[in-house]
């Protein structure tokens, strides 16, 4: 066996540990269509009181809609009371917020900058006031609430659990490839990943925004304890090191905005790459002891935050091995051929192999939300081709994390849409599909 047998078997090996490593996620998808349901059941009917929560920095343009949005909750108006946190605004957010009814924070802090400083800012305040609220329900300023939301959220959040995330959809979904790549990793993270662990009954994983926890939680942490740069995944992460379960409420809808340029888009990412190394980090070790004491959990947020974008790079520094022998040993071949061969042909396998795997995931969620998506079904099925380019877009982006500084960045939110028009864009994409 020559040096490129070797480099060549590495790459098998890669891509089949790949494989191995992510079997389980291609399982839940079985599991949600003919496993057994092994979440929680409904313990009460008690109507809990929630404590609206929502850190927005300079969104006057969008938080008006959100917060209608709220307010025409099917739920006890008394039981729900709306935080807006402006954080470090420099235009009308607060004065909007108030006008919505918000209970207004102003924060202005420009060396603890960042969503989980605002939260803990905010939780801090509620617990030294002795707030009276169950749970809390965290949004960001972009988004817009489906009005069975918190009633849905109820009826899961007395099921016992401490923490719930939400079916995440998207504002936006057919503006681009760009747009359409989230919007489909995030149905598919909530159809086939949250929805399949708490049917399962393992934990599920936060995700961003539309997400609610106890106030037991809050008090036992005295606050938000979570600054990372994805303070949502290090959430996730600690609860399953600590053996609570994250549950999933699935009837209760937040529609999201989606970053629109790659420049947003690679930003975002980098951020999200690089906050993932840091819970690695953090709590990489303590995951993995976990395993070892029977943590399905565990080795599931393992999975989340750090080995494929380790198998990318990899995989990449293993063609780049390749070319390196091309070239040293095979002089006399032209500069562009060995590079084909021993670098573009292995990077090219190994990427097909994950097209295709990231196609299936996307075809199946296409199949299955295809009512609930707000898109053109010629752009839908378009951008479904596009979508495992999107999500091979990470590699670069996971390198590029490895060495680059990252601090957090707002992104800009221009989607002026209201709940009523995002619910009559979706109905015309339903009556349209039924014509075609």
């Amino acid at each position: 066996m020559d040096i490129k047998d070797i480099f060549t078997l590495c790459n098998i090996i890669l891509t089949g540990s790949f494989i191995i490593c992510y079997l389980y996620q291609f399982l839940y998808i079985f599991w949600v269509f003919l496993g057994k349901d092994k979440s929680q059941p409904v313990k009460s009917d008690k109507l809990n009181k929630f404590g609206v929560v929502i850190s927005a920095r300079n969104e006057e343009n969008v938080i008006g809609h959100l917060l209608e949005s709220i307010n025409r909750q099917d739920y006890p108006s008394e039981l729900i009371k709306i935080f807006l946190i402006a954080d470090n605004c420099t235009d009308n957010t607060a004065e909007v917020g108030r006008q919505h009814g918000a209970i207004v924070l102003e924060r202005n802090n420009k060396e603890l900058v960042g969503k989980g400083y605002a939260l803990d800012f905010l939780f801090k305040k509620l617990l030294a006031e002795k707030d009276d609220c169950d749970a809390y329900i965290i949004f960001d300023a972009d988004n817009l609430v489906d009005k069975n939301f918190i009633k849905e959220m109820n009826v899961n959040f007395n099921r016992g659990y401490k923490a719930l995330t939400s079916y995440r959809n998207s504002k936006n979904y057919g503006t681009n490839w760009i747009t359409a790549g989230y919007s489909l990793w995030f149905l598919r993270e909530a159809k086939y990943l949250n929805n399949a662990r708490m049917r399962f009954g393992t934990s599920c994983a936060i995700s961003g925004t539309g997400f609610c926890i106890s106030r037991e939680i809050i008090e036992k942490n005295n606050g938000w304890k979570y600054h990372l740069l994805t303070e949502d995944i290090e959430f996730s992460v600690d609860m399953a090191i600590q053996g609570e379960t994250i549950g999933y409420s699935g009837g209760s809808v937040v529609y999201d905005e989606q970053p629109v340029t790659f420049e947003q888009s690679w930003n975002q990412r980098l951020r999200w790459s690089k906050g993932f190394y840091q819970v690695f980090g953090k709590y990489g070790g303590s995951l993995f002891k976990r395993i070892f004491k029977g943590s399905f959990a565990c080795y599931d947020m393992l999975m989340t935050i750090f080995p494929a974008l380790m198998f990318t790079i990899l995989s990449v520094l293993c063609c780049i091995g390749e070319f390196i022998y091309g070239i040293t040993v095979f002089v006399d071949n032209p500069v562009f051929f060995n590079f084909f061969y021993f670098c573009m042909l292995p990077a090219l396998y190994f990427s097909m192999i994950i097209y295709m795997l990231i196609f299936v995931v996307g075809f199946i969620t296409v199949i299955t939300e295809w009512d609930v998506i707000d898109c053109p079904p010629k752009k839908m099925i378009k951008y479904l081709f596009t979508f495992p380019i999107f999500m091979l877009s990470y590699a670069p982006i996971a390198i590029a994390a490895l060495f680059k500084k990252v601090e957090w960045t707002p992104i800009q939110h221009s989607v002026t849409m209201s709940i009523d028009e995002m619910t009559r864009e979706e109905e015309k994409a339903e009556t349209k599909a039924d014509q075609e």
